[in-house]
């Protein structure tokens, strides 16, 4: 009995011991196997998810659907999905039983490149365990009820049109209605790809596109740059505006920056055809240094002017020079009344129509737009207003452009802005002693001139105008000039006063070369 008893004792003993043992080892086993939190399961996740580890995502899913692992082959499969990178962004915990994880990814077409995307990670604490809740979204938003991603074939150019360095155009240059004339010429097409979604109703929105594999870059004479200048010059000006801007001894176009609107299919820089006021001056001064006269020859500049049986001639603001003063004086001061009283003495033997000529009027420039237009006089009248730039005158930007490089140069060229290497252009020289007049009486139209109150760099050279248009509107704003081997003509349609409005969006062009 005492034995029993013994022996009943010590099983209650060990019994006791045995569940303080459990008590204190229990917690420890638990601690060991501690449940993993959202970012830990998320992250688990697209680490699988980056390993194409289907049975592992699975794992990690509730209420995982039957055809789970098949819409992931099959979504890499139709689209070709070669590789898989993903990017975690920052755990957003939604009380405490759900979380959200963004995440960024790379997808890895075959052939075509790169497809970005983000999308949402949803989790959710069930049965203890913290699980994704998985939706045909969470592969891409455009999954979203009931949509689908598609691959579509689209034509597309087989060449790029890039600047003459192989870069691209600046953004928003103000020059794409030019490269969409220049790439017409450019017929050769290939294959491209765009990524659509596809909603459920049929309608599509492009995701990305894909070019070509291998597209030729076709370089331009267009300088990135400069274009890129041209353009900032540009920005925030509240009215019609347009820069053209040549190379002077090529006439290779390095720049169109053209706010014009839509006229003439958005291409009014080089085909538009405008009233060039006293921008013109450089033509008719060149006239008359072939004609005679030199940059130091003495003449005068009244307030009012009347030619032999015409109409009378005032300058702006209605005011002369007293006294005698030279014809680059007068050039510098833009005086009307001495440019039409010296046409009238010099030119109307058709002088000024030959002078013209030289420069590009009258000229078919065989590609790129049109220059100028000035008709032979019948009268004294016709002849004093086209002497300023009016009555039968008209020119483009990249017409008045290609004039100040004829004078930097000494030659007027023939434009071209397709291809390089550029084909060398017509080349016309002006007579001797002309160019080299103009060069003098153009510096001080910007060291001493109507131009002096605006901040060019040092070398520049120019010529301000401001031209009247019919129809009772405000002139239109004009500055002309060079620049070491640029050479550029600025318009701002109904700008006013040249000096003012076109000269220092010209400065400004300058500075940021």
């Amino acid at each position: 009995m005492r034995s029993r008893a013994v022996l009943t004792l010590i099983i209650v003993v060990l019994t006791v011991i045995a569940a303080g043992v459990y008590v204190l080892v229990r917690p420890r086993e638990a601690e060991g196997r501690k449940v993993a939190g959202p970012e830990e399961t998320a992250l688990a996740y697209l680490t699988a998810w980056e390993n194409s580890d289907i049975g592992a995502m699975g794992r990690l899913v509730a209420d995982r659907p039957v055809d789970f692992a098949e819409r992931h082959r099959a979504f890499a499969r139709d689209l070709e999905i070669e590789t898989l990178d993903l990017t975690p962004g920052t755990l957003r915990r939604q009380g405490d039983r759900s979380a959200e994880l963004p995440f960024q990814g790379v997808r890895e077409i075959k052939d075509l490149g790169a497809w970005p995307f983000s999308s949402t990670l949803r989790l959710a604490l069930r049965e203890g365990r913290w699980r994704v809740l998985w939706a045909p979204e969470t592969l891409h938003p455009a999954l979203k009820d009931g949509g689908r991603i598609r691959l579509r074939e689209t034509p597309a150019p087989a060449a790029e049109l890039v600047t003459r360095s192989g870069a691209r155009f600046p953004r928003d240059s103000g020059a794409e209605s030019y490269l969409d004339m220049l790439g017409a010429d450019l017929d050769e097409t290939d294959s491209g790809y765009v990524l659509e979604a596809v909603q459920a109703d049929g309608t599509a929105q492009e995701l990305t596109a894909f070019a070509p594999p291998s597209v030729e870059k076709v370089r331009t004479t267009f300088s990135r740059p400069v274009q890129a200048a041209a353009a900032r010059a540009l920005d925030g000006v509240d009215r019609p505006a347009a820069i053209v801007a040549v190379r002077t001894d090529t006439g290779e176009v390095l720049a169109v920056a053209d706010r014009l609107g839509r006229e003439l299919g958005g291409q009014a820089a080089i085909r538009g055809r405008y009233p060039p006021g006293s921008t013109f001056k450089v033509v008719t001064a060149a006239a008359l240094l072939a004609g005679g006269l030199t940059p130091d020859s003495p003449v005068t500049c009244p307030a009012t002017y009347t030619p032999p049986n015409g109409q009378e001639v005032t300058n702006a603001g209605g005011s002369g020079i007293p006294g005698a003063l030279t014809l680059s004086g007068a050039f510098a001061a833009s005086c009307n009344t001495t440019f039409v009283e010296q046409s009238i003495r010099l030119l109307s033997d058709g002088g000024l129509v030959r002078a013209a000529e030289l420069f590009g009027f009258n000229k078919d420039l065989k590609g790129p737009g049109v220059c100028g237009e000035i008709r032979p006089h019948t009268d004294l009248d016709g002849l004093r207003s086209d002497a300023i730039g009016q009555n039968s005158v008209v020119a483009s930007p990249l017409c008045m452009a290609l004039a100040a490089a004829a004078v930097r140069d000494g030659a007027w060229h023939q434009p071209v802005m397709a291809r390089l290497p550029a084909r060398t252009g017509e080349a016309v020289p002006l007579p001797p002693g002309v160019a080299a007049g103009l060069r003098t009486m153009m510096r001080e139209v910007v060291t001493a001139g109507t131009a002096s109150a605006v901040p060019f760099p040092a070398g520049t050279a120019g010529k301000t105008g401001t031209a009247e248009v019919g129809g009772g509107g405000r002139e239109h704003a004009w500055f002309i000039g060079y620049h070491g081997k640029t050479a550029f003509a600025v318009l701002v349609k109904n700008g006013g006063s040249g000096a003012e409005a076109a000269a220092p969006i010209a400065a400004r062009f300058l500075r940021a070369l």
